[in-house]
Parts: C-alpha cells; structure tokens; sequence
C-alpha cells in the first residue's frame, strides 16, 4: 500500500469515528462512565500494591475476599457457572446504568463526548499478553467461538479437529458448519484421568498428531484451554505449536482460564481465543473477551488460495475495512456499554491483584481440595488431574464408582450438599471415552480466589459426612 493510499485510510476512519454512527460505534469508556476507583467513594480503594508489600498472604487474601458480597449463609463453589462481581465493580456498573437511563438521549452533549470501547481494551490488553487491536469486548465465550466458526471459510472435504469433550459453545457451530459446507468434524479421543493413571502433557499433544497425521485436509483444530467437564487443562501453548507445524489455524475455547490463570495470548500462539467475562473474571453476565491474532492474517498464509478466509458475520461494518478486524468485529450495533466497562473494571482489578498471584492462589485450593477428597474418599473417581500443567481450579469427581451413570442420585447429592450443608457446586456429565454408550456422572467444584482454606476443609467434610449418609 502506497504512503497515500494509507494516509488516506486513516483519514477516513477518523472522519468515521466523529460522526454520529461513529460515537456509537465507540460507545461509553471511562471518561463518561465512573470507573471501579472512582464509583467507590464511600470506601477507599484498596491499594493492592500496598498490601502486597506490608501484609501477610492471608491479610491480604481476606482483603480480596471482603471484595465480595456473596451470602454469608452458604458457600458458592459454582464458579465455572457464573462469577460474582466485586463490590466496586458492582458499583460502578449501577452507577453507569443510572447515568444511561437519566441521558439516553443526550449523553454526547451532556459529557462532551463518548469515548470509544477500544479505550477500554487499550486498558486491559496487556493483561493477557496482547496488543489492543487483537482483542474484541465479546458477549461471552459461545459469542466468541460462533464468530470465528460460523465466519471462517469452509468448502466440503475440509476437516475440522475438536475434541469429545467441548462445549456447545464449539459443538453447535461446528455442527452448523459441518450442515452447511459439508465439512467433516473430527472428535479427538482425550486421555481421561479417572485417579490411578498416569498422565501427561505429551499424551494429549500426541493425540493431535495422531488425527493431524490421519487426515490430509485439515483445516482448524478446536479446543478447550481447559475442560468444562472434568476440569483437565490441556497444553494448548504444545498443540498451537504443533499446529503451526501443519499449517492449521487454532481456536482456542478459554471459558474456564480467563480470569482464572495468568494469559499470554502471543506466547500461546493461537489464532483465536474466545473466553468468558462473567465466570472467573467476575464480570457482568453477557460479556467475554475474544482474541483475533494479528487481523488473523496468518489465514493468508495458510490458507493462500482463499481470497477472504474470514466474513465478519456478526458485525454492523463488514463494509468497512479501512476500520480494521477489532473495530469491525466489536461493533454489533447498540451494546450494553456499562457492561463492557464492569468487564474492564473487573479485567483491572485482577491486573492489579497479580494475575500470577490469583492463579497460584486458585491452583492452590485446588491441590487442597483435590488431595483432601482423596483422603476422605479413597475410593472415588476423581477426573481431575493434580499434575502441574494439567491442573485448574475445576475439582471433578464422583463418591460412588459403582453408580457412575446414576445422574439423579448426584442430582439428590448436589441438592442436600446446598440444603443441608451450605455448599454450593454443580453437576456434571461427559462420555468417559468417545465411544462410550452410557454417560459418566460427576460433581464438579469450583476454588477462586476468594476462598480460603477453611472452605475446602469445610466442603470436603460435609462431602465426606453426606456420602456416609448415601452410601
């Protein structure tokens, strides 16, 4: 492109920008909306820093913890369902919805101006290893991945590499995409840890390049960062890589590890990455963060036969390239704009905490609760691999081996555990191999970072007393 040719690109997305339909593409940033700092004027804001540097680990864990106004009355382990938002977080998004309700009409000629959504993005990219222009302010993970899915360009004969264990949030596109184009989705075999078996990183990258190596077509390999089912972190850092050996694109589902673990999304190297913003980030429902590496032009390379490898398909300026791939990708008309900043609010928050230190922490209480259950219950099935590398913050496990396709009697375990105890997990349930007639049932548990140590004891003790009852 000509220095001209570029000039004036720029020029006419500025000019875009300060129009009406541009201030809307831009939507509410900090300026006009109150931030989590600012909307907390009836308590100071923490100084995680600070803390960090003057108290205790567990001083300055119970500050995080008084972060949140969760009920006293139970024991919210359900995290993988759905986060809670901080207290100055909750706040702020209250304040930005009243500010919306009172100005709808006016609210460029009341603040002066909106500021733009990337504003918000340019605040929080760098907390999972990515430049401002890659990351997309998305509605939630399943927004994400049928976004890349269902706008990737597929012909019949292609083939497409997941997993037995993803979510609908992948499965329903790829059946989609599978209708429509003719394209064969491929489920990979995972290795399933049931707690006698040894497992490792290069099990599970061995089982992409087995299917990598079956099947000459392969045009996409799509996979959980981190099973929702039993909890398993794969290596997606090994598979992206060897993925890239083959010159197939990766997208990656990261529903379960954003806001969970510490991301570098240009050190895992994934084309795509779709994850939540309400689960382990603890932001408002209906937002996620959606990563496109790089405008997504590795496509051009690895598919350079095909002029337009990705339709902006869930967009209102697919006409607009000028605009580039972030712009054209966030801007789906009207949005929920104090919900984008709570995300941000929320996304900075942990970005101050250490998102090195809330995956230690998160990790941590896991290893506990993993080990504990093994103690009490030697004779449970737990799916969930305390192998460094493969662990999360996801415990799944079933007390009764012998009763593994029981699902109402989990139903009734899970129920009395809230009723009775106080605590609060889910049920879960997955085919334990692919082929694999009968579901496996299981109980799976959230550890966060507003836990402590007390709560694991506490829940593997009711576990352990409740299944005395049932067996």
């Amino acid at each position: 492109m000509s220095h001209s040719e570029s000039d004036l690109k720029n020029l006419n997305r500025r000019q875009f920008l300060k129009t009406t339909t541009g201030l809307a593409v831009a939507g509410v940033g900090s300026a006009v909306f109150s931030s989590q700092a600012s909307a907390s004027a009836s308590e100071e804001p923490v100084d995680w820093q600070s803390l960090n540097l003057t108290g205790g680990d567990e001083e300055f864990w119970r500050e995080v913890r008084q972060q949140f106004i969760l009920d006293k009355d139970s024991t919210y382990m359900n995290i993988g369902t759905t986060g809670s938002m901080p207290k100055p977080v909750l706040q702020a998004f209250h304040e930005n919805n009243k500010t919306v309700a009172k100005y709808p009409w006016d609210m460029d000629g009341k603040f002066g101006g909106w500021p733009y959504v990337s504003e918000m993005v340019e605040s929080v990219a760098a907390g999972f290893g990515a430049e401002p222009h890659e990351i997309i302010l998305s509605r939630n993970t399943t927004d994400g991945m049928c976004s890349i899915i269902n706008g990737l360009h597929f012909e019949p004969g292609d083939v497409i590499l997941t997993t037995h264990h993803e979510h609908v949030a992948a499965s329903s596109p790829l059946n989609v995409v599978k209708q429509r184009f003719g394209v064969e989705v491929v489920e990979v075999e995972l290795p399933i840890y049931t707690g006698t078996e040894s497992v490792s990183e290069q099990d599970y990258v061995k089982a992409f390049r087995r299917a990598l190596n079956a099947y000459s077509n392969v045009k996409l390999i799509v996979f959980s960062h981190i099973t929702y089912k039993t909890g398993t972190r794969l290596p997606a850092k090994k598979i992206c890589k060897l993925a890239k050996k083959y010159s197939v694109p990766t997208l990656v589902d990261g529903a379960h590890t954003i806001g969970m673990m510490d991301l570098d999304f240009h050190d895992i190297d994934c084309d795509f990455y779709a994850g939540s913003g309400h689960k382990w980030q603890c932001g408002p429902g209906a937002t996620g963060i959606l990563y496109v590496r790089d405008n997504a032009s590795r496509l051009d390379e690895y598919w350079p036969e095909c002029e337009n490898p990705l339709w902006y398909i869930n967009s209102s300026l697919s006409h607009a390239d000028y605009l580039g791939t972030q712009l054209q990708m966030q801007y789906i008309g009207n949005d929920h704009y104090p919900a984008k900043q709570a995300l941000a609010d929320s996304c900075k928050m942990w970005d101050e905490i250490g998102r090195d230190r809330i995956e230690s922490r998160v990790l941590s209480l896991s290893k506990l609760c993993k080990n504990l259950l093994s103690k009490a219950l030697p004779q449970a099935l737990i799916f969930s691999p305390d192998v460094e590398g493969l662990d999360s913050g996801l415990t799944t496990f079933n007390p009764f081996p012998f009763n593994v396709s029981d699902g109402e009697l989990l139903t009734e375990f899970r129920d009395r555990l809230r009723e009775d105890y106080g605590y609060i997990i889910r049920t879960t349930d997955f085919k334990l191999y692919k082929d694999d007639a009968a579901s496996t049932y299981a109980l799976r548990i959230s550890t966060h970072l507003f836990h402590n140590e007390k709560d694991v004891k506490g829940l593997v003790k009711a576990i352990e007393h409740l299944y005395a009852q049932m067996a």
